[in-house]
């Protein structure tokens, strides 16, 4: 048995370099009431804790992160090179979110976060692209994971496209556009889809995923 670190390997009393553990890339669907850091001083749970006991002893941070309240993919990984350009503004990776809404939304409420526009804060936005997706959500109850929702109110269920990074952005521009978010699902970051996966679940990306992750950021 070798010591990382401790023992030294030898052929013929020459000193063997060990061979650099290749990166790990890992697509977590963070579940509301987690937190998207390592470490949480307040013992919340963190998405480190969700990551399975085979890659527990890998040293994951996420690159990337959503609210407590927030659900849906998060990317962990050991490359530094790769976490650093992924959360870099300069790369303009797009992110895309659903988002249930409750009641209706206006189309002066679209053209407005469509256009870009300024928070409260005074934080000018770059546009937004919105889609409407087809059809109603009519039955709330059970749908929401942060908000209670009668039986029999209706929703509307928004796509966004952000390219910026602010923090909180889309929950900023609802409450400023007085829009009651039901629930907030990130379902794409850059060629990455979160596709079919349980709440918790993790799973490796595929080297067609990492080789155009790495394509995207530039790497």
């Amino acid at each position: 048995q070798v010591t990382p670190g401790t023992d030294k390997l030898e052929v013929d009393g020459k000193p063997v370099q060990p061979i650099a553990q290749a990166p790990c890339y890992l697509l977590l669907n963070k579940p509301v009431r987690v937190v998207s850091t390592a470490y949480d001083p307040e013992g919340r749970t963190t998405v480190l804790d969700l990551v399975p006991a085979k890659w527990k002893a890998r040293r994951l941070y996420p690159a990337g992160r959503l609210d407590f309240f927030s659900e849906g993919l998060v990317l962990l990984t050991d490359d530094g090179e790769l976490t650093n350009r992924v959360v870099h503004p300069r790369h303009h990776m797009p992110r895309v979110y659903h988002v249930l809404i409750r009641g209706g939304v206006s189309d002066r409420a679209l053209d407005v976060m469509r256009k870009g526009m300024t928070l409260a804060e005074g934080e000018k936005l770059a546009p937004v692209e919105i889609r409407v997706l087809p059809g109603q959500v009519h039955d709330l109850s059970g749908v929401s994971r942060n908000a209670e929702a009668p039986a029999g109110q209706r929703g509307t269920l928004l796509e966004m496209t952000l390219h910026q990074g602010l923090n909180r952005q889309i929950r900023r521009m609802c409450r400023d556009l007085h829009l009651t978010i039901l629930r907030l699902v990130r379902v794409a970051q850059g060629p990455l889809r979160l596709g079919v996966m349980k709440p918790g679940e993790a799973r490796e990306l595929t080297p067609a995923e990492v080789a155009a992750l790495k394509k995207a950021v530039e790497m």
